[in-house]
């Protein structure tokens, strides 16, 4: 595994390309549910089509909803993005384990695998990028080929995240900066 760090650059510039285009062309979605490993339920956006999945993992101010525009461009260029909605939001409800967002970022790639995904990459923002860092923490080999964290709220213990590959990415003036790099130099 290896880890990158990008810090310095805003988000919306890095993000941007990511939309170009999105309006251009219809990709609709489909609404799925699966269960959590502490016994929620989480409600999630399908787009696209083909063998390598990624989950997409709101922020605290955000819900599923928020992906968009990545998710079909992400369809557009031949993925699969599985936009999910975290417990207490929208129609997913939450498991025995209270607060434990990873759970929600865990059962999305478990879907995925399950589905037949060969590959899963996981994106997660802020509070989603914490929750995808946990879930790196408490998964097994494998199941998450990359993980990018996009200005992610630190976890303990980030020197035990399990992923083929890690990214981080935050912008300089982010009150999370300083974390982001403590983690990013702790990560395997």
């Amino acid at each position: 595994m290896y880890a990158r760090i990008i810090v310095g650059l805003s988000l919306g510039f890095l993000l941007s390309p990511l939309m170009l285009g999105a309006a251009e062309e219809k990709i609709s979605s489909r609404e799925v549910t699966f269960p959590t490993p502490d016994g929620g339920l989480v409600s999630a956006d399908l787009y696209g089509s083909g063998k390598h999945g990624v989950v997409l993992a709101h922020g605290r101010i955000f819900d599923k909803s928020t992906w968009r525009p990545q998710a079909i461009r992400l369809a557009q260029e031949g993925l699969v993005a599985l936009s999910i909605d975290f417990r207490g939001y929208g129609a997913t409800k939450a498991g025995g384990e209270q607060g434990a967002l990873y759970n929600d970022v865990l059962a999305a790639i478990r879907y995925l695998h399950g589905t037949g995904f060969e590959e899963v990459s996981v994106v997660g923002a802020s509070m989603g990028g914490g929750a995808a860092a946990r879930a790196a923490i408490e998964s097994k080999a494998g199941e998450i080929d990359r993980l990018i964290l996009l200005s992610p709220v630190p976890v303990e213990n980030p020197e035990t995240m399990v992923a083929g590959a890690l990214f981080y990415i935050v912008s300089g003036g982010d009150r999370l900066a300083a974390s982001v790099r403590e983690q990013y130099e702790r990560a395997p």
